[in-house]
């Protein structure tokens, strides 16, 4: 059963482990406050656009993460919109993305 699972991507996580591999940072950027992360998220050949924006309010580091849908090949160009997405949102809701 796990050949079948392996070959069409089934349980979502590292062949050798069982877990899903965790995104990693790879490039940060301090903006209006707030820290922008950019992460790298691996699908196939390609990177999903993925990023966290960090934030300390009330001597509470503050995490909002978001995923989007768009996929890149090249590692720069996912770094530079994850970059800007977060800029985006920033500009947009503020402080309201850790409302719950």
């Amino acid at each position: 059963m796990s050949f079948w699972k392996n070959l069409f991507g089934g349980g979502g996580g590292s062949a050798a482990t069982g877990k899903s591999i965790e995104p990693a940072v790879v490039a940060e950027e301090a903006y209006k406050g707030f820290t922008v992360k950019s992460l790298i998220m691996p699908v196939g050949s390609e990177y999903q656009l993925a990023g966290l924006i960090e934030k300390e309010i009330d001597g509470e580091l503050k995490s909002y993460k978001f995923v989007r849908a768009d996929r890149f090949s090249s590692k720069e160009d996912v770094v530079s919109f994850a970059l800007a997405k977060g800029r985006q949102i920033i500009d947009e809701q503020g402080e309201g993305i850790y409302r719950p």
